[in-house]
């Protein structure tokens, strides 16, 4: 994957929607598993950029997926409040990659574990959908 993400897709949310993707909630990530049945996982992920990425370990059946065909969403939801960012993913794993990923992951949730076979999703926005208070249209 090449390029920034669609200008358009994140201009789709308003100011408090963007806020509310910054508050510390857990979100659903879904992938396609072989089969094309839906794979969906509770994940804890960052926003940072303009990018969307989810620390995870290189064996995770999220990243087999992700390897396979890389279109996802992720869906965070608080009581009627709710966002899903839909895009592709890919698996990144330089050592600068993981370590920013766990950087930022650590300001929003916790200092995560180590894991010496982690790995980042990185997700590239081509949709946002979002309930209307979140929306800026």
């Amino acid at each position: 994957m090449t390029g920034p993400e669609p200008a358009s897709a994140w201009a789709r949310l308003n100011a408090d929607g963007l806020a509310f993707l910054h508050e510390r909630h857990l979100a659903v990530l879904s992938t396609l598993g072989a089969g094309g049945r839906i794979h969906a996982v509770p994940v804890g992920f960052t926003v940072d950029q303009g990018l969307i990425r989810v620390i995870t370990s290189v064996s995770s059946q999220k990243v087999r997926n992700v390897q396979r065909d890389p279109t996802c969403s992720l869906t965070q939801v608080d009581g009627r409040r709710w966002i899903t960012v839909q895009g592709d993913a890919e698996v990144v794993s330089g050592a600068g990659d993981v370590a920013d990923a766990e950087a930022l992951y650590e300001s929003r949730y916790r200092r995560p574990r180590p894991n010496p076979e982690r790995v980042v999703l990185l997700v590239r926005a081509t949709r946002i959908l979002a309930d209307s208070t979140l929306r800026a249209f």
